[in-house]
């Protein structure tokens, strides 16, 4: 076998020089990263070894095509464009890599046909050679804004091609990447294709030094619906049956004041309606039912196994992996991370399982998705500030589904087809 290890990098300057010279000096650093947060709870200690490049599955034989994407959302957002790479190339595997730890339990869960998950290893080059001399990929795909540049450059070094998909760049994340723009500029050149999510982040990505950025269909509304438990979503549907049911999904504290204050309405005028709270973080789970008790509320924690009662107003799903069962029981769905500084989280997990949107005004992180389903009428952004509570609850109260079906069904079929294009001009890339 050729050594495909030799020097296939073009010129770079200072910035990204002196990053990958400190590389090896903050191995040591990286390991001990590792082992305080496998200590902490923060990582599953029977994966944390992936974090340092050691394999967790055996690599398949044929074609491997290596896609990485930070955390859960961006990970799911990625299943259309597998399943359809995978349908053009049915000899092909696909190994999908992430950084957070949720990311692995609900991915693992919806995965499509020929599809492993590993966690990305640290940027120490040690780490990273290891993690590529085992799976060997034939492409390497990054996704949305989680670039590690020494991994870009040693899998440059091994003449494997490199695209860059899903591109975002915020005016502020713009801002910031200026002062490294010779550093960023370094790597844009080592893609041998590169999209945005929209045209303002591929004017970005231009002035920044990329060349012939394209403008990408976004995936997520193609994505399949979220995997359920049919045997628990049938209980519970009987178990709610006749009692209004919303979801605050993906929430934060900002989030949360808004749809408690509008639920106390809500109950105001139908005392059975269930408000299903899924925090983005679970572990907030007992914070959030401390914040209701002090409310007057009755509710339960599902973490704690416990089941929905007919006198509970609140539930708080504090787990993983079930975003699927919660927007299959509710009317209506609110969007979290949209009444605080977040900026949202993908509207479409819901949508796609029938599930109107309402969120608040900050929706920055998914600008064009929202503009579309309100298109549609399939979403609502309600201003924040005084009177959000009595505009969220109205519009919980008076939520109307007529030809939800179908219009839902017109956008995935259509968010399909455009996704073709990309599929193929990815899959020209893979080294042969």
């Amino acid at each position: 076998m050729p050594d495909d290890r030799g020097s296939n990098l073009p010129k770079i300057g200072w910035q990204l020089r002196l990053y990958l010279v400190l590389r090896p000096i903050l191995q040591p650093i990286m390991r001990r990263l590792v082992a305080r947060r496998v200590s902490k709870g923060k990582e599953d200690p029977a994966r944390a070894p992936e974090k340092l490049g050691h394999p967790g599955l055996a690599r398949p034989t044929g074609p491997l095509i290596w896609i990485h994407a930070v955390g859960l959302g961006e990970v799911l957002a990625l299943r259309p464009l597998l399943l359809e790479m995978g349908k053009m190339r049915p000899d092909a595997h696909f190994l999908v890599t992430s950084t957070a730890r949720s990311s692995a339990q609900v991915f693992n869960q919806n995965l499509p046909p020929r599809v492993l998950h590993q966690f990305l290893p640290l940027d120490g080059p040690k780490y990273v050679a290891r993690f590529l001399d085992h799976w060997r990929p034939d492409l390497s795909i990054w996704s949305e804004q989680d670039l590690w540049p020494g991994a870009i450059c040693d899998t440059a070094r091994r003449r494997i091609p490199l695209a860059y998909i899903n591109a975002r760049i915020s005016q502020d994340s713009f801002e910031r990447r200026t002062k490294l723009k010779s550093g960023f500029r370094n790597l844009m050149e080592m893609f041998a294709y590169v999209a945005a999510q929209d045209e303002a982040s591929a004017s970005y990505l231009e002035r920044l030094g990329a060349l012939d950025v394209q403008v990408m269909p976004s995936l997520k509304p193609a994505a399949e619906p979220l995997s359920v438990d049919i045997g628990h979503l049938a209980s519970l549907q009987q178990d709610l049956q006749g009692r209004r049911v919303w979801v605050l999904a993906s929430s934060h504290p900002a989030d949360e004041e808004v749809a408690i204050a509008a639920h106390k309405l809500i109950l105001e005028t139908d005392p059975t309606a269930l408000l299903i709270i899924v925090p983005r973080a679970p572990e907030r789970g007992s914070e959030i039912c401390e914040v209701l008790a002090a409310e007057g509320m009755s509710s339960a924690q599902r973490s704690r196994e416990a089941g929905i009662a007919a006198h509970h107003q609140v539930y708080v799903a504090d787990t993983l992996g079930e975003l699927g069962l919660w927007y299959r029981l509710a009317c209506i769905a609110c969007v979290g991370g949209s009444f605080g500084n977040t900026q949202g989280h993908n509207p479409w997990e819901a949508i796609v399982l029938g599930c109107p949107v309402i969120s608040g005004p900050n929706t920055a992180n998914f600008a064009a998705d929202y503009d579309l389903l309100e298109t549609e009428g399939l979403s609502l952004r309600i201003a924040s500030g005084r009177g959000a509570e009595r505009r969220l609850s109205d519009t919980v109260m008076h939520v109307a589904q007529e030809n939800t079906a179908q219009k839902i069904s017109a956008l995935v079929s259509s968010a399909r087809e455009d996704i073709r294009p990309l599929a193929s001009k990815l899959l020209a890339l893979v080294r042969s």
